[in-house]
């Protein structure tokens, strides 16, 4: 069996266009993975291998990648920083034991970086942060430093000091040892010597040196009483209270470099090794039964227990359906037979292999600690649970958030109808937060996802991998409908024609619930007036019937219905005739409960030059947005706001043009919220002519 404690499993994640990718390129080549580094901005590198990773300059997909590292294997998931792509970092935090956050040295804590940050937390991931990008103008690693305090109510331990900065950046001081690490070509990551820290820098070593000892030293009570008595620690007691502060999530080692120039990237993957946890040291996962109940038991990471692995990726490539697997407990071999506890089927492995980006290495067997993809797995999906077929139990499953958009597509000629379907089905396998639908009333497909972004690459793939030649409609923002008042009311469904009949009475509440529960059904009636047998019947009919809303067809959010009283026939009562009885009651009872339309908000967050701020706030005002906050930064300002979806279609052109190509801006679902009068009158209208041309 192998030696887990030189296994780290980790991910790279960072925003968009802070160098994680090209992180990553340099740990493979310093690693011995590959010989030629690619370029991000030549559309060249490793873990970006689909053509719109390539061209785009973004990651898409999480490439996994092993390589070898002072006598340990690194698992490494290089993940996209766009926000249209959160899901993929949220697929890969839930099974990844550390990470690497990348912050741009300019930059600093981005829109992304907050949400990843925030992921990071809620799966108890273990990290290093690398401020990357010091040869950049305006790079200043101490703000950087003071925005993760700030922004992300985290604790930077800053284990290196920068040599210089933007084009006199040479190096880094390793505060441990108080030695300075300087890189003579910025083409080559090994050309580095290790020599005595600068004449001019040693002041501010010892200091910042001393703030990493005290802090370090709090892990341990015996090497704090020391270091009080005035006796130094040794390095390798220092890294392991450092090892221990960062596995209990106390403080996060803090480094900083320059990827593109090659400086700065073997302290990390040093930092990896030393501090990051092995798969034995992070909490086991708490193991279900199979409804999903909590059993008070957990996968434990060992080899010899029962098979528990988490799928947590499905990708379609050349060599066929690819399921990425996270294996908790127990071993798996090629032909095994493992139970799916979500389908309750058995399925074959047909074999397993080893990712490096988009080739492969095959495998007999794999074990507890593991990452690998699967072949052969016909009915397995993101989130499923693979186990013991003699010793099942689940895992925690994924929860994945609601699209906010889509658009109508269609294929230019009928040839590509199946064509389309079949694609579409692959595309939905591989990413939870993309969806299709077909429109009930115009037949047409829809594709629902994320953002702009996330639908525009779906459709570039069906276009170039799937060769699908689609057309596009407008985007359709997903509209909710709410209810803002209580009524009280009965309904009766009686039906006699002979024979048995139909008989079912419900009296019954329907009022506004908390925000954001979506559904609550409760049933108060006591005594047999109407038996408990129909109740999953009642509440399943009023649930079928919130898809569709009373005032323009869009879903109902926050509604709770309770069951008061009824009565029923020994002979006609039946679920049917309760869910006639419900669904009636829905359609007499919603439209006098004062429905309102509401709209998704967005959380918008804008970087604009200080010389174009007064006209992106402008815009944002006239988008209806409700600007949150301004922080003024070295390159320009940052606002953050909240706006409607509706209002942001095409933004990121608009603000293109009004800070000169400067401006960026990233946005995610905030929450829903009730539409102005006349946005509502506007929207209900365009649902009835549509109504009415169908």
């Amino acid at each position: 069996m192998k030696d887990l404690s030189v296994y780290r499993n980790i991910g790279i994640f960072a925003h968009v266009d802070a160098g994680k990718t090209t992180t990553t390129e340099r740990i493979l080549k310093l690693t011995g993975k590959i010989h030629k580094t690619g370029e991000v901005h030549d559309g060249e590198a490793t873990t970006d291998f689909m053509d719109q990773e390539q061209e785009r300059g973004i990651t898409i997909q999480s490439a996994a990648t092993s390589c070898q590292w002072d006598n340990h294997t690194l698992n490494i998931i290089d993940t996209p920083g766009h926000v249209d792509f959160t899901i993929e970092v949220y697929r890969s935090l839930k099974v990844l034991d550390g990470g690497v956050g990348v912050f741009c040295g300019s930059g600093g804590v981005e829109p992304q970086s907050e949400t990843n940050w925030r992921y990071a937390n809620e799966s108890e991931v273990a990290r290093i942060i690398f401020v990357n990008k010091l040869d950049r103008v305006g790079a200043d690693f101490y703000r950087v430093v003071k925005q993760v305090e700030d922004v992300l109510a985290a604790s930077p331990l800053v284990m290196v000091l920068p040599i210089g900065i933007e084009d006199n950046f040479t190096g880094v001081v390793d505060l441990l040892t108080r030695k300075a690490w300087i890189w003579s070509d910025p083409n080559d990551p090994t050309s580095y010597e290790i020599t005595d820290v600068p004449e001019d820098m040693q002041d501010a070593v010892e200091e910042w040196r001393e703030k990493l000892i005290e802090t370090a030293v709090e892990q341990d009570d015996d090497l704090l009483e020391q270091y009080l008595e005035g006796n130094e620690p040794s390095v390798e007691d220092l890294k392991k209270c450092v090892r221990k502060g960062t596995i209990a999530l106390d403080f996060f080692p803090t480094y900083c470099g320059s990827a593109f120039k090659n400086k700065g990237v073997q302290n990390v993957l040093n930092a990896v090794v030393d501090f990051l946890p092995n798969p034995t040291e992070v909490k086991p996962q708490p193991e279900m039964d199979l409804d999903g109940q909590e059993t008070g038991s957990f996968a434990e990471v060992d080899p010899e227990k029962p098979l528990r692995a988490l799928a947590f990726k499905i990708m379609d490539d050349r060599y066929g359906a690819l399921t990425f697997t996270r294996i908790y407990s127990g071993v798996i071999k090629k032909g095994d037979s493992v139970l799916n506890t979500f389908t309750g089927k058995t399925e074959r492995i047909g074999r397993i292999v080893e990712m490096h980006a988009d080739s492969r290495q095959e495998l007999e067997t794999a074990q507890a600690g593991d990452i690998v993809a699967l072949l052969g797995m016909k009915n397995t999906r993101t989130g499923h649970t693979l186990a013991d077929p003699k010793n099942p139990a689940t895992l925690e499953p994924m929860v994945f958030p609601d699209p906010v958009i889509s658009i109508a597509i269609s294929p230019k000629d009928k040839a590509g109808t199946e064509k389309m379907g079949v694609a579409l089905n692959k595309m939905v396998q591989e990413d939870p937060s993309f969806q299709v639908a077909t429109d009930e009333d115009s037949g047409e497909t829809l594709i629902k996802g994320m953002g702009e972004l996330h639908l525009d690459i779906k459709v570039d793939i069906l276009r170039r991998t799937h060769h699908v030649d689609v057309e596009m409609g407008k985007p359709q923002v997903a509209y909710r409908e709410t209810i803002t008042q209580t009524i009280e009311d009965s309904y009766t469904h009686k039906k006699q024609s002979g024979g048995s009949g139909q008989y079912g009475k419900i009296e019954y509440r329907i009022e506004p619930a908390e925000k954001n529960v979506g559904y609550e059904f409760e049933s108060q009636v006591t005594g047999g007036n109407v038996p408990r047998e129909y109740w999953g019947a009642i509440e399943k009919a009023f649930l079928s019937c919130m898809v569709e809303g009373t005032l323009a067809g869009y879903p109902l959010l926050d509604v709770k219905f309770t069951l008061l009283d009824g009565g029923f026939h020994a002979v006609d009562s039946s679920a049917l005739a309760f869910e006639i009885a419900t669904k009636a009651a829905y359609r007499q009872s919603i439209p006098k409960a004062g429905v309102q339309l509401l709209e998704p908000i967005m959380k918008v967050d804008v970087f604009s030059p200080d010389d174009n701020v007064g006209d992106v706030i402008g815009d944002l005002n006239r988008r209806r947005g409700m600007i949150k906050s301004q922080d003024a930064g070295a390159t320009g300002v940052r606002v953050k706001a909240d706006a409607p979806l509706a209002e942001m279609f095409g933004y990121i052109g608009h603000l293109r043009t009004l800070t000169s190509g400067r401006g960026q801006f990233s946005m995610e679902f905030s929450h829903y919220a009730p539409c102005p009068a006349n946005v509502a009158e506007e929207v209900i209208k365009e649902a009835q002519e549509r109504k009415a041309e169908k």
